[in-house]
């Protein structure tokens, strides 16, 4: 445009032209006055995540910050995940919940998938899981449009005085003493006197906090619910992480309950093993001392077997040949155990329990040869041809 104009005559530098077209509002949007967004004590709270960097066990790591505000009184909760998921949003919501004694009537949020189903903005929808997290609390997730980021300024704005005073210089030796240190630091900031509100946010809290739908008084555990197969070691995984469960389940179908802090293991409605959690999937192998079976020594199972029991129920009489049986065989016996029994079930009661007393006498447990004296005893006693 400038070059146009010069070659038509016009003398005028390329400042004072692109000047004149921002006085004229050539070519530039049209300036809107910021807006400002005021809530009622109990009306709104605020939450999002956002990407940072600190240094954990000696290491740099790339973590996921959570953040909850208040925005009436500006109380603030923070806290640090290796990802962000439903399930870390439900727990960190709980844990700030319970950290703040209460929730707003309204929870805004931007447009994450882990919440919204469908939609946008005042069209969002969220997921049933979330809404039925929500009305156990006391409130509705809201979305604002998408875009306009400051309609969620509450709690955007803290992220950037976590990144600049929080986190410079801090190191922490794992996520415990992460997210205790961040805990703390909560306390002191919303206790300390902020000038643009000419109070602390503590002191306002004191108003908000009557206005806040309180906390039940009992909140169901938190946990991910997974089915496992034991292997033959012994243990079941979890996000590639191993833990240990007795021997006496291995092959077995078992259930797991992945909570923040533990994995409960049942078998049916019995909790048969409990370890702590460990939050990232590193590959670890996790054995229980009474779980473990000392070297050279074979776990033993509980009980007698099936075969066993029908064989002392049917003829207690020969107990004392089912144990020698069971030690002649080794091991558990079953099969030697499930031929007596068929002996048991199918030959007469008599002539099973004389040669079985015979048998025990000599010591025999070869159960071809004890057969072949049940057979003859039959053949003498029971099969006997008239003579004509």
């Amino acid at each position: 445009m400038h070059e146009e104009l010069v070659a038509d005559g016009a003398r005028i530098s390329y400042p004072a032209l692109t000047a004149f077209c921002r006085r004229a509002g050539i070519g530039q949007p049209e300036k809107v006055p910021a807006g400002r967004y005021e809530f009622e004590p109990g009306e709104e709270m605020q939450h999002d995540t956002s990407p940072h960097e600190l240094m954990l066990g000696g290491a740099k790591r790339k973590v996921q910050t959570a953040s909850l505000v208040l925005c009436y009184s500006r109380m603030l909760f923070f806290q640090f995940y290796p990802r962000f998921t439903r399930f870390e949003c439900k727990v960190f919501l709980a844990e700030a919940l319970s950290y703040l004694g209460g929730a707003c009537s309204v929870c805004m949020i931007d447009n994450t998938h882990i919440v919204v189903l469908a939609g946008t903005g005042a069209e969002m929808t969220p997921v049933p899981e979330m809404i039925a997290f929500g009305d156990r609390y006391g409130f509705a997730f809201r979305a604002h449009e998408k875009g306009d980021a400051n309609r969620s300024g509450r709690v955007e704005r803290p992220f950037g005085f976590i990144e600049g005073n929080f986190l410079a210089g801090r190191s922490f030796q794992d996520w415990d003493d992460a997210n205790a240190q961040a805990r703390a630091w909560c306390d002191r900031v919303n206790a300390s006197f902020k000038r643009h509100l000419r109070a602390s946010p503590r002191e306002l809290y004191a108003v908000e906090r009557t206005r806040l739908r309180p906390v039940p008084p009992w909140v169901p555990p938190i946990y991910l619910l997974h089915h496992r197969i034991v292997d033959v070691e012994g243990f079941v995984t979890v996000n590639t992480n191993r833990y240990s469960v007795p021997a006496s389940l291995i092959g077995r179908r078992v259930e797991v309950r992945e909570t923040w802090e533990r994995i409960e293991i049942f078998d049916g409605p019995r909790r048969v093993a409990s370890h702590r959690r460990e939050i990232e999937p590193i590959g670890g192998r996790y054995l229980l001392d009474e779980h473990r079976v000392p070297r050279g020594v074979k776990a033993s199972r509980r009980g007698p077997c099936a075969e066993e029991t029908a064989l002392i129920a049917a003829a207690p009489e020969i107990r004392d040949y089912v144990a020698g049986l069971k030690q002649s065989a080794g091991g558990r016996g079953t099969l030697a155990l499930r031929r007596l029994l068929q002996m048991v079930r199918e030959y007469p009661r008599e002539p099973v329990l004389a040669a079985v007393h015979t048998a025990s006498q000599y010591g025999l447990y070869d159960l071809e040869r004890l057969e072949t004296m049940i057979l003859r005893r039959i053949a003498r006693e029971y099969f006997i041809v008239p003579e004509e």
